[in-house]
């Protein structure tokens, strides 16, 4: 558990920069040059990621659980998965209304995902990592909603095409991991 959490410290903590030090980022940008700053933010965030990894699948052999789920929720868990994987789409493709309206559906993605396997999963390793990057998404979603308001932040208008594109390209992606990525890449088939 202790390199998991290690792994949760280190990646999230190189995410939470914009939530809790802003004026030390901007700083560190302005001194060491952007590029210098986005290598070393992709290399702790690839040792954090792999530390996570890495201590999850290990904290997953001994399983402690914490409560046992109702099997209804894993029904529920899809739901919110597809929300999620519409969101992370919505995040890339331009003119969409879902952006347009939510402006960070990166991080509201991450927080379906987390509630998701909250809902689903009952023991600790789980509560540890999908709780940890819940809290780190609301944290960072209303960071980021204050900022857009300082900076008076406007999002361009979605439209009816670029918001099918989202939603079917979103549901796409949500089939193909549920029915053959998450079992390939985790281990576990959810469907």
């Amino acid at each position: 558990m202790s390199v998991l959490i290690l792994g949760l410290v280190v990646f999230l903590g190189v995410h939470s920069t914009r939530i809790f030090g802003e004026g030390w980022r901007t700083a560190m940008i302005t001194r060491q040059g952007a590029g210098k700053w986005k290598g070393w933010y992709t290399l702790v965030s690839l040792v954090g990621f792999g530390l996570l990894v890495w201590g999850f699948g290990v904290a997953r052999q001994q399983p402690v659980a914490l409560w046992s789920p109702p099997s209804f929720m894993r029904h529920v868990a899809w739901l919110l998965t597809l929300i999620a994987f519409i969101l992370l789409v919505a995040t890339y493709i331009p003119r969409n209304a879902i952006k347009a309206r939510l402006h960070h559906p990166m991080v509201l993605a991450v927080m379906f995902w987390a509630v998701a396997h909250l809902l689903a999963n009952g023991n600790r390793a789980n509560a540890v990592l999908f709780g940890s990057f819940l809290v780190w998404a609301a944290l960072s979603f209303r960071a980021a909603r204050a900022r857009d308001r300082v900076a008076r932040t406007l999002y361009p208008a979605g439209t009816a095409s670029g918001t099918a594109i989202t939603v079917v390209v979103g549901i796409a992606a949500w089939a193909a991991f549920a029915f053959w990525g998450h079992g390939l890449l985790i281990g576990v088939r959810p469907v």
